[in-house]
């Protein structure tokens, strides 16, 4: 029995109340049940309308048709960019098969020096254009949010329409037999402030670039 439960268990015992009553009941159902709350209803191409959001919040978006593809769109865009051919990425990034991309790949957090960082993404979020990404030992949150440069894998199946069902997708994933992760980062497109003068600044609290390159297909 958790605390909170011992708790209302001895204030119901006080006050001669040995079951929960109906209105309390319907009430824990409904929040197991986590029902989604009224929002607008999101219709259309979810890839369109996740890539149009996320080139409007200043990301850059390429899309290949496999998993084989990556390593070598991740290469023409940091050669287009004038960037570091070394990265830290994933595990999962790491199995992809870097060597004949030109870009040296470390399956490890990332470290204040390290400038690219390859990750993959637990979902997306059409209505918004966001990446959600979860901490993990395999997923560093590290590797997204210290390099100026991330470039984020990111799979059409996993492209959901809203917020609600981002969330949903974790519980279902991530439900009471096991442990919900520590953090959940929200990654819309480059860190921004304009805290001062009004001046829209990139690069201020993470990424200056955000890279999402969007699979078709799984292999």
């Amino acid at each position: 029995m958790s605390a909170r439960e011992n708790i209302l268990g001895r204030i119901r015992t006080l006050q001669r109340r040995t079951e929960i009553d109906g209105a309390a009941a319907r009430v824990r159902a409904h929040i197991k049940a986590h029902a989604l709350s009224p929002r607008p209803h999101v219709t259309g191409d979810l890839t369109a309308l996740f890539s149009g959001n996320a080139v409007r919040l200043l990301s850059t978006v390429a899309e290949v048709q496999g998993m084989r593809d990556v390593p070598a769109t991740a290469a023409a865009y940091l050669r287009a960019h004038n960037l570091p051919m070394q990265a830290v990425c994933w595990p999962e990034i790491a199995a992809l098969g870097w060597a004949a991309s030109g870009v040296q790949v470390e399956s490890r957090p990332a470290r204040e020096s390290d400038l690219v960082g390859i990750t993959g993404a637990f979902c997306a979020i059409a209505e918004t254009g966001t990446l959600m990404t979860l901490s993990g030992v395999n997923t560093p949150p590290a590797a997204s949010l210290l390099p100026e440069t991330h470039i984020a894998v990111l799979k059409l199946s996993q492209i959901v329409p809203s917020m609600e069902e981002a969330w949903q997708r974790l519980r279902y994933t991530h439900g009471p037999e096991q442990f919900m992760p520590r953090a959940v980062n929200l990654i819309s497109g480059p860190s921004r402030t304009a805290d001062i003068e009004q001046t829209l600044t990139l690069g201020a609290h993470g990424p200056y670039r955000v890279h999402i390159i969007m699979v078709s297909e799984g292999e």
